[in-house]
């Protein structure tokens, strides 16, 4: 069979952030037996649907999900009140993109990330900063030209002129 998971970062980031009592490698073994029902011990020989699995179970056990879930929903807030559409990912992600604001897309950002992102968002809403409205752009008014009037007050015929 093909290897089929090449990247084993998800599977690994999960698992040091597990407090494990006695060796690693044996829990790891065994992981891997569970999720595969004890066809092989070999995280090379996953299954793509096997290795997701276990990366989603491992990240429940640890809390990085919640966390992670929790983190964007803080972040999203924030970029709604400073005017970004949330409803268009598109819009978010260029935005995240910003050299200034992370460099990445949104869902690329990590825990650590969405936390300086948050505080970035949170300086800026201090700050004042709104976001430029896309659209037709509005050509700026123009003063009204101010007329005045002169009224004579005298009685017609009178000139007030002295």
């Amino acid at each position: 069979m093909k290897q089929q998971v090449t990247n084993f970062g998800r599977f690994y980031s999960a698992f040091h952030k597990l407090t494990i009592h006695g060796e690693p490698d044996e829990a790891k073994r065994q992981f891997v037996l569970q999720y595969t029902a004890g066809r092989t011990d070999s995280l090379k020989e996953m299954t793509r649907k096997e290795y997701t699995d276990l990366c989603i179970a491992i990240e429940g056990m640890n809390g990085t999900k919640d966390e992670l879930k929790r983190r964007r929903s803080i972040a999203l807030k924030l970029m709604q009140e400073l005017e970004v559409d949330t409803t268009d990912w598109a819009q978010i992600n260029d935005f995240c993109r910003h050299p200034r604001i992370s460099g990445k897309a949104f869902g690329q950002l990590s825990i650590d990330e969405l936390m300086e992102l948050a505080t970035k968002l949170r300086t800026i809403k201090r700050k004042g900063w709104q976001r430029k409205k896309s659209g037709p752009t509005q050509v700026p008014e123009t003063p009204q030209q101010r007329i005045t009037y002169l009224i004579n007050l005298a009685a017609p015929g009178m000139t007030s002129y002295n």
